[in-house]
């Protein structure tokens, strides 16, 4: 492999998370050499965006040739979700690192197609969990792991989006597209349950619906082209209101997740989808205090951490951390994200969030989705094998 590390993207909308690999590779460790979208205005976007790219890049209008092309050594999958099996398991085939953006899949078969060929072939694959460098996410888990509250027992997180119809404008709000929201969306806050308690979800049950966008009246029209940045403007409320809404949706806008985890810990994940205030807010509760965020990214307003290590008033924490302003996009970790894919393919760098931990943030949505859709049937997730847990787990060595 080449010193400096090149990298194809598929998927080039500029408005979406396709801009992180423009933006944010080390320049000195990685460069563009191929674009690839279906679209040709998504083409034609990102030629306006990133002028200096397309002096090097070669564009394509589909998957396939960027995959093929024999000077890509490294893929970024910037796509739809339910293009992301089919795609990952081309470039791993080929032999192409994967820079996957999660959820890893819709399914849980998809994802395990997807870690079979990757263990197989022995390409790299790299998921993008960004949480996992969100300094307050970050700053949990040193308290946790400093034994001040005590072993945790049980954990609540609940999500407020004020955004939320930004999914029922498009394709995520059909089944067939995500399965549903509990993975395009809720698969980021899974997978730090399970990293701040250090297990797995095993057993998961889940009530769920779709009750409000599905009233609002004014839904796009044959030919319409969906707004993604109406969901972001003050203006676009109240909820069943909303204009512009994809016409078919089957997918629920809140939804009640319950997780026993494999180490006796018991979690709670609920978002919503058509809350008028956005901010998640986990709550780890241990067998000698509490933790809490006040705030996630929004560090205009001050994002804080709460601890109560005795008896007293939840308005009196007995700790509180000041958390500082970090640049960049999702609370400071898109700049970090980036640069760990290159340094992972380039140096062998073991990245902070495995394969195998974003097929189990999926298991337990998509169980999850299961359950609900069948009376709150309670699923139990099965297991990856042995072997490919070891490998993944260990940096995928090979």
């Amino acid at each position: 492999m080449s010193k400096k590390l090149k990298v194809g993207v598929i998927g080039c909308n500029p408005g979406l998370r396709a801009h992180l690999p423009f933006a944010l590779l080390p320049a000195d460790r990685a460069e563009i050499v191929a674009v690839a979208d279906h679209d040709p205005e998504m083409i034609e976007k990102s030629k306006e965006a990133y002028p200096e790219i397309q002096k090097n890049a070669v564009y394509y209008d589909n998957a396939s040739d960027l995959i093929k092309d024999p000077n890509v050594e490294a893929v970024f999958i910037m796509v739809r979700d339910h293009y992301h099996k089919e795609m990952a398991v081309a470039a791993l085939e080929a032999g192409k690192a994967v820079y996957l953006e999660k959820p890893m899949a819709i399914t849980l078969e998809e994802c395990d197609q997807i870690l079979e060929t990757a263990f197989r072939t022995k390409s790299k694959l790299f998921v993008g969990h960004n949480m996992r460098y969100m300094q307050f996410v970050l700053k949990m888990k040193e308290i946790i792991d400093s034994g001040l509250i005590g072993d945790i027992q049980s954990v609540w997180v609940r999500h407020f989006v004020n955004y939320g119809s930004c999914y029922f404008h498009h394709w995520c709000a059909e089944q067939k597209n995500c399965t549903g929201l509990l993975l395009q969306k809720g698969a980021h806050d899974i997978d730090i349950i399970h990293w701040l308690t250090g297990s797995y979800t095993k057993r998961v049950a889940a009530m769920g619906r779709l009750s409000v966008y599905n009233e609002a009246p004014d839904k796009l029209k044959p030919g319409e082209k969906p707004d993604r940045r109406a969901a972001f403007r003050p203006d676009c409320w109240p909820p069943k209101e909303v204009k512009g809404l994809n016409p078919a949706m089957d997918v629920e806008d809140h939804n009640m997740l319950m997780m026993q985890l494999a180490n006796g810990i018991q979690a709670t994940y609920m978002h919503c989808m058509y809350a008028p205030d956005s901010e998640r807010n986990y709550t780890f509760i241990g067998t000698k205090g509490r933790i809490e965020n006040i705030g996630d990214m929004d560090y205009e307003n001050g994002v804080e951490i709460h601890v109560w290590t005795q008896r007293g008033s939840r308005r009196k924490p007995d700790i509180i951390y000041n958390l500082k302003a970090e640049a960049g996009g999702h609370g400071g970790s898109d700049v970090k994200i980036v640069p760990a894919f290159v340094d992972f393919v380039l140096d062998g760098k073991k990245p902070e969030v495995s394969p195998i931990d974003a097929r189990n943030a999926v298991a337990a949505g998509y169980f999850g989705h299961k359950s609900m859709r069948n009376g709150s049937m309670p699923f139990e997730i099965p297991e990856v094998p042995a072997e490919w847990k070891e490998y993944f787990d260990h940096g995928q060595l090979s």
